[in-house]
């Protein structure tokens, strides 16, 4: 789906596409008697499918990344037509006129792929967005399930129980249970303990979905090896970095994810501000979670940590080891080695 679109291939029909949530406007260029055709399709009763398949093929479709572009892009993959999905910021550079409307959008997309300077980006395939949307989907039901164990704590405390992470066994629920409290916090301690009671359970079942899913993929399996990495953050960074490949270095792996700091230079000064947070926030949480897990059980990150923590403080040391330790994950993925491998390979740990 990401092939260059060189001068020597024969595509007969070339869509620059300005997707929207409700209608989408293309400019289609024929190559063969050079005929623009500009049109507005709404997306209902199935008009955008009559059209793209009634399209003799081949047909490239270029359009912008956006958030609402997932059932159009499994669409053309059911249709068999070649896409291109082009960085937003990067398609905006290119237009210099001070003037945005669809069609405008839609022609600079067509123009773009015509001469063969569309900003194309990667795109996962279609079973590495389903795994995307199961990793997701888990992460918000854990992130309910936070906000009552937060509420519960705070009920506990307001009547002298401290009970830390004794609080959600079988006995710390059944003490807060018994805490005599009036009619309306006993209500909510009750309403609250039963949702989190069904949060817990779906939590467990997504779980369950995940290791298998983790299970069934070698290079999660590998990453697995490494000490404080679970199925979770294994099978997220597989998913989430795609094909490894594509990153040149460990610098613009961080840059990808967001785990650089945002910089404000000018001359000879040079200002240094807080993560930039360009990359995905779930991926950047999972790896400060594994981090803190790995520094306990591997020696060289955890000299590391000591060393950036006496330098830095914690804040910027927890950044600096999640970010080596997402660099590590990725070096196996690269090289489809497991712990053990990248171990013998580090001189550091040969020496």
């Amino acid at each position: 789906m990401l092939t260059a679109l060189g001068s020597k291939e024969a595509e007969m029909k070339i869509v620059g596409c300005d997707l929207h949530a409700a209608q989408q406007t293309i400019a289609m260029l024929d190559r063969e008697t050079g005929e623009v055709v500009e049109k507005t399709l709404k997306h209902e009763a199935g008009t955008v499918r009559e059209f793209y398949a009634a399209l003799p093929a081949p047909v490239v479709v270029g359009l912008e990344a956006t958030g609402s572009m997932g059932w159009f892009l499994q669409l053309l993959d059911e249709l068999g037509i070649t896409y291109r999905v082009g960085h937003p910021a990067t398609i905006r550079k290119a237009e210099t006129r001070k003037q945005k409307h669809d069609r405008r959008d839609a022609a600079l997309l067509l123009q773009l792929l015509a001469e063969n300077r569309f900003p194309a980006i990667w795109m996962p395939s279609t079973e590495l967005r389903d795994l995307r949307a199961l990793l997701l989907h888990r992460h918000q039901w854990v992130r309910l399930r936070t906000r009552v164990q937060n509420a519960l704590h705070a009920i506990a405390l307001g009547y002298g129980v401290q009970r830390g992470h004794a609080l959600w066994n079988r006995d710390g629920q059944a003490m807060l249970a018994s805490l005599p409290l009036p009619p309306h916090a006993a209500h909510r301690r009750d309403e609250l303990q039963a949702l989190y009671q069904q949060l817990d359970e779906n939590v467990d079942r997504l779980d369950d979905r995940v290791k298998h899913a983790a299970a069934q993929r070698p290079r999660a399996t590998e990453l697995m090896t490494h000490p404080g990495v679970g199925h979770v953050t294994a099978l997220a960074t597989e998913v989430f970095l795609g094909d490894p490949s594509r990153f040149a270095d460990g610098k613009s792996l961080g840059s990808y994810v967001g785990m650089i700091p945002s910089e404000y230079s000018s001359g000879s000064r040079q200002r240094l501000g807080g993560l930039s947070k360009q990359g995905n926030p779930l991926l950047r949480f999972l790896w400060g979670e594994a981090a803190m897990h790995a520094v306990r059980r591997d020696p060289e990150l955890q000299r590391f940590y000591r060393r950036k923590l006496q330098q830095k403080g914690l804040g910027k040391a927890r950044v600096a080891a999640a970010r080596k330790l997402g660099i590590r994950l990725w070096i196996m993925l690269r090289d489809q080695i497991n712990y053990d491998e990248f171990c013998r390979r580090s001189p550091r740990r040969q020496s």
